[in-house]
């Protein structure tokens, strides 16, 4: 029995993160398109982009258009050597996405093990340096990028690699993958941090070593060339064309000291929803109370040196600059400073340094952990493990952006327990491709029928096939945003707060309401619609060639805008009653 014990002991972090991701793969394939994902930034945005690319094949075309937005082209999109471009175009939409899911958590694990081999190479990574890796790769992070925060390690490890090795064969593989690591990135979001701080580590080991590290450099330019050659497409829209885009328009909120160091202080605590590391709840309350204990342990014995060197401090150092740059980004004056030093970094959110943050939090976790690991307490050695359990378990349930295992969890567990679904939407009902096969038929939809969504989003439309003139981009054609407010300009005159969302950003270029402050609801219920009317201006909608509009409310002015119902339609399959209106006299695109 006690041997049994001892083998149990040994595995039991195997047996966790194995349990976990079988059971996390069978509810997903037994729940299929019913699963609850996130909307916001996610089937909203990037799964609608991978399906539209799908659906017309550019992934790999070169100077053709997506049907979205009046026809982008398909270099303002994900590049195709990006991996998660690479399984949109292997599988299906939803069994990418999973598949996206499942590969970030391995990713992350994989990463923070060999650089955590690399600190500790005389040490086999044990127990507590799996859960916390585990734990790291379970983050409910943005999902288009869950690789990219869970490779940050990955790229750590190639870096220390080539910077202990120096220059010799051993050293050429890992030149290699660090040229292909950006298959695992994404430079507007990453890849420039990554390369900064990778600066700031060559001048760092100058400082210390007394000499350039030549390796380093070499480095820093093959990432560089990385990122270039395998985002080319974003490289050639920033530098090489000459139109002019939203991003020259976008206003951000400018605050003043007091509200820029509440900003810090609120990101450093509680993250952003982007970089969603559920630290508040747990994580964060252990490291600051490590953090105190350590450095009075320091003050007293007067180690200042050991205090400076300390890894866990640089990581503490790093929270707060990440943290810093966050809320320095709120400063009118700082941002006009950097889009004079590197104009076609305009508009660009150079605050995305949070985005490492994440990784910061649960490396402070393990090295917390294993320090107790080694203390010559039981009570420390077991607390050493259920730290990092609990982290997990806070992880799973505690998320409040993009926890789709949950929520998927929970919605199907209340369906059976009630017979009644939940008001947000799962995957398949969002997107209600039944229905919408069935509107195109009856109607006989043509790709050249451009249309718009009124009540839905526009990518509901885009990822069933049907070109749109509104969408969602956050990097398209600032006279097209002009051309496409004429459209919506009723709508903005009579709500303030509307007008400045567009005007001062414009990435949802979408039919907004004249009255109500949101219609865009992906809920079962539209309990937040107040007015069936359009505020539209249809002469300018008719010039962009509009043929349809797809609409979740049954419009009252419909004749006073020049729309004739074609329709109404529902399926059994979809929450939804869509109102198809086409625009008489549809003037013909040119």
């Amino acid at each position: 029995m006690k041997e049994l014990a001892g083998r149990i002991a040994s595995v039991w972090h195997y047996c966790l993160i194995g349990l976990f991701l079988i059971s996390a793969a069978l509810m997903y394939l037994i729940v299929g398109e019913n699963s609850y994902i996130a909307i916001p930034d996610n089937l909203d945005l990037f799964v609608a982009q991978y399906k539209m690319m799908q659906n017309t094949g550019t992934f790999w075309a070169h100077a053709a258009n997506v049907p979205f937005l009046n026809g982008i082209s398909r270099d303002n999109l994900p590049g195709e050597f990006y991996l998660y471009s690479i399984l949109y175009m292997i599988f299906p939409a939803y069994i990418a996405y999973v598949v996206g899911y499942l590969l970030k958590i391995i990713i992350a694990i994989v990463s923070c093990l060999l650089l955590l081999k690399d600190f500790a190479l005389s040490e086999k990574p044990g127990d507590i340096a799996w859960i916390c890796a585990f734990a790291y790769g379970i983050l409910n992070v943005f999902p288009a990028f869950g690789i990219c925060f869970a490779s940050i390690p990955l790229v750590i490890y190639f870096l220390r690699k080539i910077y202990r090795l120096g220059f010799n064969k051993k050293t050429i593989k890992y030149y290699i993958l660090l040229f292909f690591y950006p298959m695992l990135s994404y430079f507007s979001y990453f890849g420039m941090f990554i390369l900064g701080y990778l600066v700031l580590a060559i001048i760092w080991r100058l400082i210390a070593d007394k000499r350039l590290s030549l390796p380093l450099c070499l480095a820093l330019v093959i990432l560089a060339a990385g990122f270039v050659i395998m985002e080319y497409r974003l490289f050639g829209a920033m530098l090489f064309s000459d139109e002019v885009t939203i991003r020259s328009t976008m206003k951000d909120a400018s605050m003043n000291l007091s509200g820029i160091l509440t900003e810090c202080f609120d990101v450093f605590k509680n993250g952003m929803m982007h970089a969603d590391d559920a630290h508040s709840y747990f994580v964060f309350w252990i490291c600051i109370i490590y953090f105190v204990i350590l450095n009075v342990r320091y003050i007293i014995k007067k180690d200042f040196k050991g205090m400076i060197r300390d890894i866990y401090n640089l990581f503490a150092v790093l929270l707060v600059f990440n943290s810093a740059v966050y809320g320095l980004y709120y400063s009118g004056a700082v941002r006009d400073f950097v889009a004079f030093v590197l104009p076609p970094l305009k508009g660009w959110q150079f605050n995305r340094t949070i985005f490492f943050s994440p990784f910061l939090w649960y490396a402070s976790l393990f090295v917390i952990c294993i320090r107790m690991s080694r203390m010559n307490h039981v009570i420390l050695r077991l607390l050493a493990r259920i730290i990092p359990v609990i982290a997990v378990f806070v992880i799973l349930i505690g998320s409040k952006h993009y926890n789709d295992l949950y929520d998927t969890a929970y919605g199907t567990l209340y369906k059976m327990k009630t017979g009644h679904e939940v008001d947000r939407l799962s995957y398949s009902e969002f997107y209600s491709s039944k229905l919408f096969d069935k509107i195109k038929d009856d109607i006989d939809y043509k790709d050249s029928d451009w249309s718009v969504a009124y009540g839905m989003h526009p990518a509901v439309l885009e990822y069933n096939g049907i070109s749109t003139l509104d969408g969602y981009l956050g990097f398209y054609s600032q006279d097209y945003k002009d051309r496409f407010r004429k459209v919506i300009a009723p709508a903005l005159d009579r709500k303030e707060n509307t007008r400045i969302y567009f005007d001062d950003w414009g990435a949802r270029c979408y039919i907004y309401s004249g009255t109500d402050d949101s219609i865009v609801m992906a809920t079962r219920s539209m309990t937040g619609v107040t007015d069936n009317n359009i505020y539209i201006e249809d002469k300018a909608l008719s010039e962009l060639g509009c043929k349809y509009i797809f609409s979740r409310i049954e419009l009252n002015n419909a004749d006073e805008k020049n729309l004739s119902l074609k329709g109404a339609y529902d399926d059994s399959s979809s929450p939804y009653i869509i109102y198809v209106y086409e625009l008489k006299n549809n003037e013909t695109r040119g």
